[in-house]
């Protein structure tokens, strides 16, 4: 299936530029009941990702 979006991409330019406005987020977030970090992600367009950081807890 990986292909077929690929390939979707390539044949329109302006999905294939809009797609590479946006970030994969990946944040560590410490559990209070255990201590154990677990992870937090997302695919967040670049100019939000601050925002996306910000309202992680």
């Amino acid at each position: 299936m990986a292909k077929a979006a690929k390939t979707a991409i390539k044949k329109d330019p302006k999905q294939a530029a809009e797609a590479k406005n946006y970030t994969k987020v990946i944040k560590a977030v410490r559990s209070p009941k255990s201590g154990a970090y677990t992870f937090k992600e997302g695919m967040v367009h670049k100019d939000k990702v601050k925002d996306f950081l910000a309202n992680i807890k």
